[in-house]
C-alpha cells in the first residue's frame, strides 16, 4: 500500500521562520510580520485576519520579491532528495500550509505531488484576498482527506510532519507523525520527534514505518 507524506511549511520545511516573514523581508517589513506571526500563534488573531494584514503589507509586492524570498529562505537540507526517494518508493508527498498559495505552490517544482496554501490573488495584487480561501488547522485535515482520495490511500496510510499548533488536528487524524523542530506541546502529540536542519534525518525516523 502506498503512503502519503504530508509536510507543513512554516517552521517545518522552513527553519525557524515563515513564508510571510521571508516575503516581508524583501520589502523591509520583516518585524511587522514577525509580530503578526506571534499574534496568530498566540490566538490573538485568526488566520483570515492574519491574511488580510499581510496582504495590506504587501501592496508593492512583485514576482521578483517572491522569487528572492523563496530562493533565499532557510530551507532544511535535502528536501528534494527526500521527495525523490518518496516518489521512487511509489509513495506520495504533499505540502499543506496556511501560508500564501503563490509561495507554497512553488514546491511542486522540487518534487511535491501537490502543494496547497491559503488562496491569495496573483502577484502583483489586483484584487483582494478572500477570507474564505484562507486555510486553518481543520482545513489541513480536509485537504489531507481530498489528497487521500486523489492518490487512492486512506488516513491510515498517512505520515504528517509539522511544528506548531496548526498541525495538531492533522497529527490527531493520522497514525504516524514527526514533530520537526517543534515545541513540547506538539512533540507530546507526535509519534516521533526531530530537532535539526536536515529533512532526510527526520524522514529516516519513519522511512520504514507502517
Amino acid at each position: 500500500m502506498a503512503r502519503l507524506h504530508l509536510f507543513d511549511l512554516d517552521g517545518t520545511l522552513l527553519h525557524g521562520t515563515s513564508a510571510p516573514v521571508q516575503i516581508s523581508r524583501q520589502l523591509g517589513l520583516e518585524a511587522e510580520t514577525v509580530a503578526l506571526d506571534q499574534a496568530v500563534g498566540a490566538g490573538l488573531i485568526d488566520p483570515p485576519e492574519y491574511a488580510q494584514q499581510v496582504y495590506a503589507l504587501w501592496a508593492s509586492l512583485t514576482e521578483a520579491h517572491v522569487v528572492a524570498a523563496f530562493d533565499g529562505a532557510p530551507w532544511l537540507a535535502r528536501i528534494r532528495e527526500v521527495w525523490a526517494e518518496i516518489r521512487e518508493q511509489g509513495d506520495y508527498c504533499a505540502v499543506v500550509s496556511l501560508s500564501p498559495s503563490f509561495f507554497v505552490e512553488r514546491l511542486t517544482g522540487w518534487g511535491a505531488h501537490a502543494a496547497y496554501g491559503s488562496r491569495f490573488p496573483a502577484v502583483p495584487f489586483a484584487e483582494p484576498v478572500d477570507p474564505a480561501g484562507v486555510l486553518s488547522a481543520a482545513a489541513k485535515v480536509l485537504i489531507a482527506d481530498r489528497l487521500c482520495e486523489q492518490f487512492g490511500v486512506t488516513r491510515a496510510d498517512c505520515i504528517a510532519y509539522g511544528d506548531s499548533s496548526s498541525d495538531k488536528d492533522l497529527f490527531a487524524a493520522v497514525p504516524i507523525s514527526v514533530a520537526v523542530n517543534a515545541d513540547h506541546h506538539l512533540s507530546a502529540l507526535s509519534t516521533h520527534s526531530y530537532i535539526g536542519m536536515d529533512l532526510w534525518e527526520a524522514y529516516e525516523l519513519v522511512r520504514h514505518a507502517r
